[in-house]
Formats: C-alpha cells, sequence, structure tokens
C-alpha cells in the first residue's frame, strides 16, 4: 500500500494530474501537481526511470495518464486506484474532501 510505501521512505515520484485547483484542496505530502492537460509539454520533468504514482480524484484521469507514460516507455508506472477520494476515506479521514 501506498501508506506503508511512503512511511518507509521509498523514492517515489508522486504526480497529481488534477486541476490546480483540486490540489490546492487537497493532496497527498511529497506529490506535485502537472495536471493532465500538461503531462505532454511537462515529460521532461518527470522521471521516466523512477517509480511513479501517479493521482487524480478517483483514479480516472490518472489511469489514462499512466497507459499514456507507459506507451513512452516509462519504467515503473502506478496508478492511485481510487485516487485521493479513496485515500482520504481509507488513509487520511481528516483530508478536506470535495
Amino acid at each position: 500500500m501506498l501508506k506503508q510505501r511512503l512511511e518507509r521512505g521509498d523514492n517515489l515520484e508522486l504526480i497529481d494530474v488534477r486541476d490546480p485547483w483540486e490540489f490546492e484542496t487537497c493532496r497527498i505530502g511529497g506529490s506535485r501537481n502537472i495536471p493532465m492537460m500538461q503531462i505532454e509539454s511537462s515529460l521532461q520533468q518527470i522521471n521516466a526511470a523512477a517509480e511513479t504514482v501517479l493521482i487524480c480524484h478517483h483514479g480516472m484521469r490518472s489511469m489514462q495518464v499512466a497507459g499514456y507514460l507507459e506507451s513512452l516507455g516509462f519504467a515503473s508506472v502506478i496508478n492511485l486506484d481510487g485516487g485521493i477520494q479513496r485515500w482520504a476515506e481509507t488513509v487520511d479521514p481528516d483530508m478536506p474532501q470535495y
């Protein structure tokens, strides 16, 4: 589970593909916001060799971005299943929800 990996200090790149207002509302610590529509123009900001976790609200946008990055040869791409909504419900109940 992602929470345990973060607590262990695993080297993960957390990319949140939601819109900036969503990211400002709530986010997982250590994540960076690169909105879905800016992924293509921001590829140089993402380490293709790193283990990358993609985050969105429910997991659909991040799933699309994960598939795109995999098609470009990114080594290890993980979609946060259920997105930030499930994270707030199961991991961090104090996190604001929208």
